[in-house]
């Protein structure tokens, strides 16, 4: 059922929406965004591959040496006194040795050069003694496989190597190299507009009239919105007056798949959000039990997903990386993951009341023993945008906590995880 503000005003104890049903429900209603196109390898980072990719080679595609060292025959070395071989020749990298290793022979082999035929070891530089062009090492049996890479040992022809939905950092960019893959099918990137309402907002380098503060909120929303799978589009700030912020809606739902707003969520006279989405789209819930981050809306805007955020800072932030976030990653096709929660010992006392989930902003750190161990920012009034700054990680209360005791064990949310 569709909540309207007006409903949310006159039913002031109605309950509120619990974090983990929010994001269910929220994650339930998206899809990925439709559109397909395909670029150079070297501009797929941070994208989302729109199909599984293949490998039409075996990587590696020979046998090579792991080791800069001599390449051996295993049956000519029992392990029974000295041995030793003849050096017939070199491999190197690209270079490969012609020829066959025979009976009492050994090449001289570089770290990734052909394994020649015959050879079925490497015998690392380390384990031998050259003299002219004989080589002697200690008894010790020689396995064979010693210190070779076999064809295909990383990935094989037919492989899939990649699947669909997989965020592409460096280490995905060097996999689809190593399988001579030099364009990708990627999603399209998924397209954000927002702003922030409120006549209190001044933008930067305007000087504060009385009353008014610097808009943070659209600084930290296109910071945390800058990631290649994303375009966004700054609306600015828009002033408390009902056409106005109907005309920005307007504006953001023609453009956009996702549209965010900061402020004007509550139920203020003059907070024309809630209102306006109920008149020109819809609205699906309203109010969340979580602190900081109370009266956060979500809904529709024509085609547009519809996010409300908060205007203080801090709640704008949280509710962001708690569903705009998981969110944003599902409509750009990313494979669905749960978030990285680890267990920490509170260094001291956390203060809560019981009621409403909280995000504490905290420092996570190994202690002394090796255990992890998260101490507050200090304040953590939604206003106090500095906590963000020296946290590291969310420390998660249940609603039903009362907080939390020194030494106690807590569940913690490192920023690293969110990109952050």
């Amino acid at each position: 059922m569709n909540t309207s503000p007006a409903d949310c005003c006159a039913e002031p104890s109605r309950k509120l929406l619990s974090v983990e049903e929010g994001r269910a429900r929220i994650l339930d209603s998206l899809q990925p965004v439709e559109g397909v196109e395909r670029l150079p390898l070297k501009s797929a980072t941070g994208r989302i591959l729109a199909q599984d990719i293949v490998s039409a080679i075996d990587v590696p595609c020979f046998a090579n040496s792991a080791m800069d060292g001599y390449a051996v025959r295993s049956q000519d070395c029992p392990g029974e006194g000295d041995t030793v071989l003849e050096v017939v020749g070199s491999s190197f990298a690209g270079a490969p040795f012609e020829g066959a290793v025979g009976r009492g022979q050994c090449v001289r082999i570089m770290t990734g050069a052909v394994v020649p035929e015959g050879a079925d070891a490497v015998l690392m530089q380390e384990r031998v003694e050259r003299e002219d062009e004989r080589i002697r090492f200690a008894s010790g049996s020689v396995e064979a496989g010693l210190n070779v890479r076999y064809p295909g040992e990383d990935t094989r022809r037919g492989d899939t190597v990649l699947e669909c939905g997989k965020r592409l950092g460096a280490a995905e960019i060097a996999l689809l190299a190593s399988v001579g893959v030099g364009e990708v099918p990627l999603r399209r990137r998924l397209r954000v507009a927002f702003f922030s309402t409120g006549d209190e907002l001044t933008s930067l380098g305007q000087p504060l009239e009385a009353g008014q503060i610097y808009d943070s909120n659209r600084y930290a929303l296109s910071a945390m919105l800058s990631a290649p799978r994303i375009e966004y589009y700054d609306l600015g700030v828009i002033p408390d007056r009902r056409d106005a912020v109907r005309d920005a809606f307007r504006q953001a739902g023609a453009m956009a798949d996702l549209v965010l707003t900061s402020g004007g969520v509550s139920v203020g006279e003059a907070d024309y959000v809630t209102e306006t989405l109920a008149e020109l789209g819809q609205i699906d819930f309203w109010r969340m039990a979580m602190k900081p981050g109370k009266p956060l809306a979500f809904g529709r805007l024509g085609a547009a997903v519809f996010f409300g955020l908060p205007g203080n800072p801090v709640s704008a932030m949280v509710t962001f990386y708690q569903f705009v976030l998981p969110a944003i990653r599902k409509m750009s096709g990313e494979k669905a993951r749960a978030p990285l929660l680890l267990q920490a010992r509170c260094a001291g006392d956390l203060r809560k009341a019981p009621g409403r989930m909280e995000f504490q902003r905290g420092i996570l750190q190994t202690a002394a023993d090796g255990s992890l161990e998260v101490s507050t920012t200090g304040l953590q009034g939604s206003h106090v945008l500095s906590s963000m700054s020296r946290a590291n990680c969310f420390i998660h209360l249940p609603a039903e906590s009362s907080g939390a005791h020194r030494g106690e064990m807590v569940t913690v949310q490192p920023f690293a995880d969110l990109g952050y």
